[in-house]
């Protein structure tokens, strides 16, 4: 790496450096002048445009506390921003020998995600558990903490900004005509309960429409997808592109008929909303979501798509959303149209500008 000051470190031992709120944040701070690096997973050439980039391969789950550390060891900035409770920890032990502030940038309610993670069971469940409850802690005597929403913990800390995923504007593509086929969308990760195979039986039974998966397949649920894919008629009507940064992942949101977020029933989701909902709505997409509580108000209350009981029945019911406004193109043109309006509304300009307002001021502090 350089030898030129780093302002701010970016720090994780569990996100890929093309995750989108990293992304975010990161393009906030760089439009303030700052210099920022970010060490991290994945592929360098998928880090954020304007920062310099450290990258470890990912490893197995139990290798993230030793990635935490060499991570929060080699960063050279004066404030280290850690995006997850392992390199939390390990910024609030190194830290204070090189005089560095922390921020600790909260994406989820990491407790209750543990229980949508197949491999937080048992022994390494109860060791997960333990480090989430210790971070949390550590949190709220850190110097400056970013939460994605009102209900992410630590509710109690010593300077707290809630910091919601609200798209950047300069990552999406505008409004356009859609494609003669209909097309439905996916970015994220992709696993059961974040409603990858309902997605898959609701394009099996919407003939006609196309499905484009942008992210990572969660092992557990590989199996499955080539299950769905095998089917007949279903050759050729879904794409998987994997992991993308947000500029390019988002690319395939022009000429897309919607935005699908079919999230499954989980102490994880419950009170969510998917920064994917924002950023569908975002591009101007209608969308079709389960019956959870705050986005299926936000879409009934904008009149942005269709809400879909979530469950078993979620891909069926999706499915049958689907096919009707293939049949109806008015009805999908209103729901467009609404969602357009939503984002002319709503999308502000530069949505982290205050969370890098707060950053910057620790370096003056």
């Amino acid at each position: 790496m350089g030898s030129a000051p780093v302002d701010v470190s970016i720090v994780t031992s569990g996100h890929d450096v093309a995750d989108a709120r990293l992304h975010r944040l990161a393009a906030a701070l760089c439009r303030r002048g700052l210099a920022v690096e970010v060490l991290g997973l994945g592929d360098a050439a998928d880090a954020p445009t304007g920062t310099t980039a450290t990258v470890r391969p990912r490893g197995r789950v139990t290798s993230r506390p030793r990635t935490a550390l060499v991570h929060a060891a080699r960063a050279r900035g004066r404030v280290l921003v850690a995006l997850d409770p392992d390199a939390l920890l390990a910024a609030r032990l190194l830290a204070p020998l090189r005089r560095r502030r922390v921020v600790a940038d909260v994406h989820e309610d990491y407790r209750a995600l543990l229980r949508d993670r197949d491999w937080a069971t048992g022994a390494l469940g109860r060791a997960a558990a333990v480090l989430v409850r210790a971070a949390t802690r550590a949190a709220r005597t850190a110097d400056l903490v970013l939460v994605a929403d009102e209900h992410v913990p630590p509710l109690e800390a010593r300077r707290r900004v809630v910091v919601r995923n609200l798209p950047d504007p300069a990552m999406l593509p505008d409004p356009g005509e859609p494609d003669p086929d209909p097309r439905a969308l996916y970015v994220g990760d992709a696993r059961a309960s974040r409603g990858l195979l309902a997605m898959l039986e609701a394009v099996a039974d919407a003939p006609g429409w196309t499905l484009d998966i942008v992210g990572p397949i969660a092992p557990r649920d590989e199996e499955a997808v080539a299950h769905w894919l095998a089917r007949p008629g279903m050759a050729g009507r879904v794409r998987l592109h994997g992991r993308q940064p947000p500029e390019r992942a988002w690319t395939l949101a022009r000429g897309a008929w919607c935005g699908l977020a079919l999230l499954a029933d989980t102490p994880a989701f419950r009170e969510a909303v998917p920064s994917k909902l924002y950023e569908y709505l975002g591009c101007g997409l209608p969308v079709v979501v389960t019956d959870l509580a705050r986005q299926a108000a936000l879409v009934r209350g904008a009149a942005v798509g269709e809400v879909v009981p979530a469950g078993p029945g979620a891909g069926a019911a999706a499915g049958a959303v689907l096919a009707r406004w293939a049949e109806d193109p008015q009805a999908w043109a209103r729901a467009r149209e609404a969602a357009v309006r939503w984002r002319a509304e709503r999308v502000e300009a530069d949505p982290y500008a205050g969370a890098a307002a707060d950053v910057e001021a620790l370096l003056r502090g």
